[in-house]
């Protein structure tokens, strides 16, 4: 008798979860069924398509903080979603939540990142009518761009990818383990990048910050998960105690003031807003040369958004090249 693997794991986390974990036997399923796999969960499943997606492939060339930069060791977008599935998983499995559910949400969240990071953001999100947001882009990746036709993902992956910044309302705990994870990951990292590059110390941090979560980079992120789980285990939420929240966000406000909008790392943002309005204009007003898996879909969304689209999957370098080759003038040989 043939043994169905997925059934033995469905019926694993009936027995060991948490009464507030989301089993992918519940799920509310895909737009479009599809037979069930021998071995691997839905939530597997939505794992794996994002993972051998192109568009998880070209968040490497997507910037983090610091655009393009020469060091080997300073994080990309795709080095900040492998972080954030660390530590949401951590969480969540502490939690006795669905560790499978967590990561394919976190391996997702950021997929429709622009080139450039925020900037490629901000300046999309004035010139595209009816803005533009890279969580809204991510779920419009996974339903509708990726390979022309989206990936088929289940609600929970879906509504986790959209939900994920803190203004969301994830409608799972998994969810909110991966909104909490992306920020311990962002600001704990970006303090890693921003002292590497010589633009903050240790020293500089602020002090009560640092002896509320850590002196150093491990420390603050054991720490920040080690008070989700002392105030969530057995709840019907996830979230840090109010002691720490407030030094934590005094922190991220730190990063804020001192990196994110004044810092030497933005000194290039100008010219980097420059070359996604440009390209974006230039699109707009040239939409036969849209790819196909793009142009589909003008007469539904609009050209404006379909112009978008593609420019926002471009990583950074791929932006540059094309800027170059579309508005800098060739040597004559």
């Amino acid at each position: 008798m043939d043994v169905c693997y997925r059934e033995i794991v469905e019926q694993r986390e009936k027995t060991t979860l948490s009464p507030y974990a989301k089993l992918v036997t519940e799920t509310r399923g895909r737009e479009r069924p599809i037979p069930p796999c021998p071995v691997r969960t839905e939530f597997v499943r939505d794992r794996d398509r994002i993972i051998h997606c192109k568009s998880f492939r070209r968040l490497k060339h997507k910037t983090q903080v610091f655009l393009s930069p020469v060091g080997d060791h300073y994080r990309t977008r795709l080095t900040h979603t492998l972080e954030v599935s660390q530590i949401a998983r951590t969480i969540a499995r502490g939690l006795l939540l669905n560790e499978d559910l967590t990561e394919a949400i976190a391996m997702g969240h950021d997929l429709g990142h622009t080139p450039f990071g925020h900037s490629g953001e901000y300046i999309l999100n004035k010139l595209v009518p009816g803005g533009f947001e890279h969580n809204e882009q991510s779920l419009r990746i996974v339903e509708k761009l990726e390979n022309g036709v989206g990936l088929n993902l289940t609600f929970e992956v879906r509504d986790g990818i959209v939900n994920h910044k803190k203004s969301g309302n994830p409608a799972t705990l998994e969810g909110v383990c991966v909104s909490l994870a992306d920020r311990i990951a962002y600001v704990n990292h970006d303090i890693d990048d921003a002292i590497r590059a010589g633009l903050l110390t240790n020293e500089s941090l602020p002090k009560s910050c640092i002896e509320a979560i850590g002196a150093t980079h491990g420390e603050r992120i054991n720490s920040l998960i080690l008070d989700v789980l002392r105030v969530s285990f057995d709840k019907p939420y996830v979230r840090m105690s109010p002691e720490m929240s407030a030094e934590f966000d005094k922190l991220r406000d730190f990063l804020f003031a001192n990196l994110y909008h004044n810092s030497n790392a933005k000194a290039e943002e100008g010219k980097a807003e420059g070359v996604v309005a440009t390209l974006y204009k230039y699109y707009l007003a040239h939409l036969e040369l849209l790819p196909p898996d793009f142009a589909k879909y003008i007469e539904e969304d609009g050209p404006e958004r379909c112009a978008a689209d593609y420019i926002a999957c471009m990583t950074d370098r791929y932006a540059v090249r094309e800027y170059e080759r579309l508005f800098v003038p060739k040597d004559w040989n």
